[in-house]
Order: structure tokens, then sequence, then C-alpha cells
């Protein structure tokens, strides 16, 4: 008997349209900030330091999660995950709430920006972990590749539409971009209350909680097939991160203002959603982790291409590529890692890709920011995009278990299941 479309369970319905609002709301209200705080920088500082309050504003964003991360995963795993959810959408509203305040006003301000920020990071660190870990919840197991796939295209989708739709509002009624995002984090929330109760894993009660956030670490650490895919990711998007230099790209390099800022900003996610909606028709069975890794490679090549471009046709065909090559990695490394993780496990070992996500994109915009402040931002563009592709030779050589990764399934006949040693 075939399975089930995801699409065909209730759940598993309302929880994509969730994804997919809260995705187009949040891409949305982050463009603007990086460009409010890139213009408000412009007026009393030098391009040079402007960009580096770029990477103040991942470095904010990254500070609560990279200390909550054992928490989160351990409340995602003890709590039902769907209140989880509805808990981080309801900060996200009050977040975009203060900014369409303090534009309407005309009162805006760096630490206004870099506050709200914080408080997204908050945000964040709880939602990955319990929406992450809910999804296999949704649907049964041999549905999970195409639920992940059509859970990026929600994702993917959002971000291609999320920074248009802000450019242009903002460009229309500053404060317009906010609103939206504060209504389009509702429409997230109602349909967040439309899931009914899901199954919830049983945890270990009698150990120590703090022993519990311990064994999520320590299961990463001793499954290498989980580590290597958790642990390039973060290794390769920290180092070729662009993204935090689209505001300096659009206004000093390339020239095309926040309309251009908006196409910019979508490009990648064109190329992710492409092949996101590939793979929910034809998912990928074979080989899986040496296309992974060459994946990786083409993701720093297109950088590279990206940093180099002066025209604004190829640099967004650079960043489609960017986009789509770092759509594939995801979409192998999600499915690798929900299909390796135990149920009353998935949320705190979650919890930890979730820590090397935003360590690869935060923290990575950091970087990008501030190397951008001393080496300029092309050289800084330019060195990540290279540096992608090392780590990624280097990871070829150091995880042959990724490397010999066939398919999906831990157990595949003729193959030896990936186990973590004992503790």
């Amino acid at each position: 008997m075939a399975a089930a479309h995801p699409f065909s369970i209730p759940n598993f319905r309302y929880y994509w349209a969730a994804r997919l609002m809260g995705m187009l709301a949040g891409s949305a209200m982050m463009l603007i900030v990086g460009w409010q705080v890139y213009n408000i920088a412009r007026l009393t500082m030098s391009p040079g330091a402007s960009a580096a309050q770029l990477g103040f504003v991942g470095l904010i964003q990254f500070v609560p999660l990279f200390a909550l991360t054992p928490v989160t995963g351990w409340v995602a795993d003890r709590l039902d995950r769907r209140h989880i959810a509805r808990a981080t959408i309801f900060l996200q509203i009050v977040a975009a709430s203060i900014l369409a305040w303090f534009t309407w006003t005309e009162a805006m301000t760096l630490p206004v920006l870099f506050a709200v920020a914080g408080l997204l990071g908050v945000a964040r660190a709880f939602a990955g972990p319990a929406l992450g870990a809910l999804a296999p919840n949704l649907v049964p197991k041999e549905t999970l590749p195409n639920a992940i796939a059509l859970s990026s295209i929600a994702w993917q989708a959002g971000l291609i539409a999320g920074p248009a739709l802000g450019g242009y509002l903002y460009a229309w009624i500053p404060v317009a971009a906010y609103l939206g995002s504060a209504a389009l984090f509702v429409v997230a929330l109602l349909c967040l209350f439309l899931i009914s109760p899901v199954p919830r894993p049983e945890i270990d009660r009698i150990r120590h909680p703090l022993r519990q956030m311990i064994d999520g670490l320590h299961y990463v650490r001793t499954n290498r097939l989980v580590l290597a895919a958790i642990t390039l990711d973060l290794f390769a998007v920290f180092l070729a991160g662009a993204t935090a230099l689209l505001p300096v790209y659009a206004r000093d390099i390339l020239e095309v203002g926040p309309e251009g800022l908006a196409q910019l900003g979508a490009a990648p996610a064109v190329g992710a959603a492409a092949t996101a909606l590939l793979f929910s028709f034809r998912p990928l069975r074979t080989n899986v982790g040496s296309k992974m890794l060459w994946a990786v490679v083409i993701f720093g090549a297109a950088t590279i291409a990206f940093g180099l471009s002066r025209s604004m046709p190829l640099s967004l065909a650079a960043l489609a590529v960017v986009g789509s090559a770092d759509m594939f990695s995801v979409y192998v490394r999600q499915s690798l890692i929900q299909l390796h993780t135990p149920d009353p496990m998935r949320g705190r070992v979650g919890a930890v890709s979730m820590l090397t996500i935003s360590a690869s994109n935060e923290l990575g915009e950091a970087e990008s920011g501030f190397l951008a402040a001393l080496i300029g931002p092309v050289a800084a563009v330019v060195a990540g995009g290279a540096g992608a592709v090392a780590i990624t030779l280097a990871y070829a050589r150091w995880f042959p278990e990724l490397r010999r990764a066939r398919s999906f399934d831990p157990a595949q006949p003729g193959e030896s299941p990936v186990q973590p040693t004992n503790a």
C-alpha cells in the first residue's frame, strides 16, 4: 500500500501553512531590520563600520540561541511541542509590533533594532527544536522525506516572497513592512492552534534533567554520520554566508536600492524552492552523502561568483545557485538527522542542529560583517566561498561515513546501521 501524501494529513497541512506564514513574516522583517541598521549607521559611520553593525545583528541573535540550546531541546522533548511553537510565534508578533511603532513614530534607533534582534533570537531558540521535532509526529515514517521536502518548500517560499514583500512594502510605506509581518504571524499562530494533539515521546522522568540535556549532545558526538551532517553545514555556511552583506551590495556595489535589495534577498530562495519542489515529487534515494558534499562545493563556488559580480543579472543567478545548492544540502542533512534520531531525543538533537544552523547563519553574518569591515565586502565574500569549498574537501576525508551514506535508511540492507556508542 502506497504511503499517504503528507498533504492528505490535516495536521501536516496546518503545520505547513504555519511554516510558510511564519517564514514570510520573519524573512520580510529581518531584511528591513538589516536595511534600517545599515542606513542608520551610515548617517554617522563609514561604510566599513556600518557593515560591522550588520555583524552585530547576527551576533545578538546568536547569543541567546547559544545560551539556551540545552534548555530548548529538553523543553521540546518534555512539553507539548505545539504549545512551544505557539508561544514563539506570539513573541515574534510582539517584536514586529515594536518595530512598527518605532518606525511609524520615526524614532527608530540602533539600540531598538539590536534589542528586538535579541528578542527574535530567543524566539528562534525555542521554535527551531519544537517545530523540527513536531514534523515527524505528524506523518508516517515512510512519508517523512517527502514531508521534509514540503516543509522546506514552505520555508524557502517564505524566503522568496518575504524579502520581496518586505522590500516593496517598505519602499511604499516603511511601517507597512512590519505591520504586514505582524499580520502574517497572526495567521501562522491560528494555523498552529488548528493542529490537533499528537503523540508525545516518552522521556525518562527519573533521569536528572541536566543529564537528559547532556544526552542530546552525547548522541550527536557519538553518531558520526549525524555529527558530520550537522557540523558540515555549520562551517560551510559560517564561512560563505553572504546574505548579511546584501544591504552593502544593494547600496554601494550594485547600487540597486531597496527594490534591488528585495530581489537579491529573494534570489537564493528561488533556487532553493525549485530544488525543494523537485524533491517533493522525486525524493533523493541514492548516494545521498556524496551528493551532499558536491552540493556544498557548488554552494561555495557560487558564493565566489556572487562576490566578484558587478552585474545584477549575474548576481541574481549566482545567488539562485547558492540557494539551490544549500537546499540540496539541507534536505539531505535534515532527512539523515530525523531518520537516524529516536523520537524521544529529536528535540535535543534538533536543538544542537538549530545551534549549528544559527551559528552558521547569525554568527556567520557577524563574521561576514566584521570581516567586511577589515578587508572589504568583496574580499570577505570571495574568501568565505573559498573556505566553504576547502572545508567540504576536508570533510570528505575526515568523515568517510558521510561520503559512504547510500540512502536515508538507518538500516539499509547490505550496510551497517550507524549507531551511537554507549554512554
